[in-house]
This record gives C-alpha cells, structure tokens and sequence, in this order.
C-alpha cells in the first residue's frame, strides 16, 4: 500500500558524495521537490568488485556524508531494479533521479531500469562527473579520438564550454524507509592496514574543498615544473575527492581560470590539460568498452609477456632493488596514493624491465589506490604497456636511475618511503649496488639483507624489451 501523503523524489547517490554543484540534486531542488538521498552497494551487477581502499574510502565517504544529511541517508545493497520496484511499490515515489556513471557494466545496468521503470515513475540523469559527455567529442568523421593532444585541442576546447558550477538549497526530507547498518553494506577484512592508510586522510566533500582551495593558494604556483617532483607540494592531491565525486570538474575548471592574475597561465594550462587527461581517459572507456581486459592495439595479443612470481611480488612489496621504485610501491601501500611521475616510472619498470603483462599492476592499483579508477587505471597502463592509443610509444622505458636523479635529487621522498636507506650517502643513494663496501659498512647497510640487490639489470632489461617491442612493428593484425 502506498503512502499517499508522504510523496517524495529520490536522489541515487552514486560517485557524486557531495551536495555542491550536484546536478541531479539541483534539479530537484529547483522543482521544490522533497528529497530522499539513497545509496545502493551494487554487488549483483557489477563487473569488479572494489579493491580494498576503494572500500576504505567509500565506507568512509558514506558515514561523512550521512552526518552531512543529519542521518537521513538510506543505504541498500543487491540489485537497484529490485530495489527501486520494491520502493514504489510502498511509496509515492514521484520521480528518481541520479548522476551518471560511464562504466560498460553500469551503462547497461542503468539502461534496463530506465525501460523497466519508466512507466512506473519519471526517472532523469544527468552529468555530473565529466566535463564534456564521452559522446559529444568526436572527430569530424565521427570517429573517436585515440590520441590525447587531438582529442583536447581539437575536440574538448573546440567544443561548447563546459557547464558552469551552480548549488542549491537541498530539501532532505523526513521519510520512515529502513536504511541498512553502514557496517553491513561494506565489509572490509585488514582492520590494522585500514586504520593506517588513512592518517593522512579525511574522506569528505568539506576536506576536498579544503585540499582545493590550498593547492589553488600555493601548489598551483609552480605547477608546470614541480608537478613532476614527487617530494614537493606542487600536486593537488584531488584524485580520489574526483573519483569518488567530492568535488567536481566543472569547480576546478572555472575556479583555476580565476586565478589567472595570481598564477602564470602555463600553470593553468597545464591543470586544466590535466583534467583533459581524465576526460581522454573516459573518452576511451566508453568507446572501447572492452578497455580493461583487451589490448587497444591487436598486435600486442601475441606478445610474449613472461611471468615471474618473484619480480611480481618484489614489485607489489617494493622490494626491487630499485629505490625509486621500492619508494613509490611503499608509497602506494602505506598511503593508498602515489605520485604520478612514480606511477610511470613503477609502471613502466613492471612492463619494459620485468616484461610483466600490464593487466598485473593494474590490478594492484585497482586494490590499493583510493583512486582507483575503471576508465584512467586501465588507459594509463595501457599507455605505460604501449598497447593503448599513443601514436610511438614502444621505446617509452623509464631509467629508474636517471629518473629517481631528476625529480628526487636531494633522495628525500626515497629516503621517507625507504628508511633502511636514510644513512646511505646521496652520491650512491640511486644505485647502492655501486656503494663501496666500506662506506656500506659505516652506514649500517648490508645489500641483499637490509636493502635487496636489484632483481634484474635495467640496462639488459632495457635492451630485451627493447628488441620484443620491436619485433611487432612488422605485425599487422586486424
């Protein structure tokens, strides 16, 4: 039986855990609508089951954004058609509305509610996520783009500008649906890794705006050159607050434009560029949905990737010999982020050194970042691997050594993530297989026992990639 008097529209949250510049909340704020905020744990239709800091977020962001709503958020978990016939059926629910998700699984999952449920209620949705629609960049042809520097110039700002930030007071109103215990919809297991991955983090709309609007004060000033230096404070660190929709595109994009008097437009550009990158990425999901599991380039189906459970597992635990790449994988593990010129550089080592197929750092990513991200985890180790759309990106191989020189000269972020190397002297910090013994001894470092010898050579292992790279440039396969 229906309860007449008690009409009411629902809010789907998704991956927007945020009030600010909502779309779907705006509209039903405009139309004076009494709200109901509901988030359903789909564990029926989904493709990939969170990986284990995505939980840690996500379980976090819910219990932040339910005290935000005064403990009005109703929580579900199973299938969202048999969860939304099962509402309707005991309530006068007038309209649903949420914000899309581009994900191949949820595209279809999406799809079917609407045509099942569109004669039971008015249901719309909106972008929330993106700056520009996937299907609204094309080449005049009407093909996609597969290279990023096309796509951006050609496409995204030669298209209409993207939607401008608005908010709205949002009606949440008083209801009696049973909501599940946040502790019953995500279940997670390691309880000591959990609570440590999180010291430096808090999981809330209200923290994101804060990370912004210090990065927008200090970090963006030298962003063009010091992005690259994983130790300075020139990164915004808004990757998961996106992912998980903590703030919006559309906020960043016009709020760097104000900044044009403050900040050079290098910098601006090049943020700016950046969230192109993500609109790329998703560009790619949704027009190659397969993206995750199939190389982009066919050729690469016969290459002949090695497997090697020592170097996996000497990867995943930073445990290389490598510092640059023992510090960023350390990283990953002990903060549930890492910087992206170390994700080029640990990805590049596992493919081109270790001659491990991409799909294996792409799931560790996927289980230990909390920006773990279906459409830029799988296109960025597609373009690492050489197997997405870059026009020449066999020979792209990363020195670890000259790299960790570069961007980490005076050795301090390795030195932070690799602290059994703290007393090794600079000059011999990047290849402590060349420190001489002696100097090893005064500084309490004994290579093979408290740091590992390097698993492979990266020069041998440079020239082996090298030539089975090359060898597929004679493959044509359709």
């Amino acid at each position: 039986m229906k309860l007449k008097d008690n009409q009411f529209s629902i809010h789907w949250f998704r991956k927007d855990l945020r009030l600010n510049d909502n779309p779907s909340l705006n509209y039903l704020s405009k139309k004076k609508k009494n709200i109901v905020g509901i988030f359903i744990y789909d564990d029926v239709n989904c493709s990939r089951e969170l990986g284990s800091a995505s939980k840690v977020w996500l379980y976090n962001s819910l219990n932040n954004l339910n005290l935000k709503l005064e403990n009005r958020l109703i929580l579900f978990k199973g299938d969202p058609l048999a969860i939304f016939d099962n509402i309707l059926n005991k309530y006068n629910i007038d309209e649903i509305c949420w914000n899309r998700c581009y994900e191949p699984w949820v595209i279809t999952r999406d799809t079917k509610i609407k045509a099942k449920l569109k004669n039971k209620t008015k249901i719309n949705s909106f972008n929330s996520s993106l700056l520009w629609e996937p299907w609204e960049i094309l080449k005049q042809d009407g093909t996609p783009y597969k290279i990023f520097t096309p796509f951006y110039k050609r496409g995204c700002l030669n298209y209409k500008p993207p939607r401008k930030p608005e908010s709205s007071k949002v009606n949440f109103c008083e209801h009696n649906i049973k909501s599940m215990d946040l502790k019953d919809l995500i279940f997670t297991e390691k309880k000591d890794w959990e609570k440590n991955i999180l010291l430096n983090w808090k999981t809330s709309e209200f923290e994101a705006t804060r990370i912004k609007d210090q990065f927008f004060l200090k970090g963006i000033k030298d962003y063009s050159e010091g992005r690259n230096f994983p130790n300075r404070e020139n990164v915004s660190r808004l990757s998961p607050y996106l992912h998980w929709g903590q703030i919006s595109p559309n906020v960043l994009w016009y709020e760097i434009e104000e900044k044009v008097e403050e900040v050079s437009k290098d910098n601006i550009e090049i943020f700016k560029s950046e969230l192109g990158w993500r609109e790329f990425f998703y560009n790619l999901m949704y027009h190659y949905p397969s993206i995750r599991e199939e190389n982009l380039q066919p050729k690469f189906n016969i290459f002949p990737w090695e497997y090697n459970d020592f170097f996996l597992k000497s990867w995943q635990q930073g445990m290389t010999g490598y510092p640059i790449i023992d510090a960023g994988m350390r990283e990953l593990w002990h903060t549930g982020y890492m910087h992206n010129r170390v994700r080029m550089i640990t990805g590049s080592f596992l493919v081109k050194n270790l001659l491990l197929h991409w799909h294996h750092g792409e799931k560790w990513f996927w289980d230990c970042l909390f920006d773990a991200d279906y459409a830029s985890n799988s296109a960025s180790w597609q373009w690492v691997a050489g197997t997405g759309t870059d026009s020449a990106p066999y020979f792209r191989i990363f020195n670890p050594i000259t790299q960790s020189k570069k961007f980490d000269p005076e050795g301090e972020y390795i030195k932070k993530f690799v602290p059994e190397l703290k007393t090794m002297p600079l000059k011999y910090l990047f290849e402590p297989w060349n420190c001489p013994e002696t100097i090893l001894k005064d500084s309490g470092i004994i290579m093979g026992q408290t740091y590992p010898n390097p698993i492979v050579d990266v020069k041998q292992s440079r020239e082996k990639a090298l030539s089975a790279f090359a060898k597929l440039k004679r493959v044509n396969v359709r």
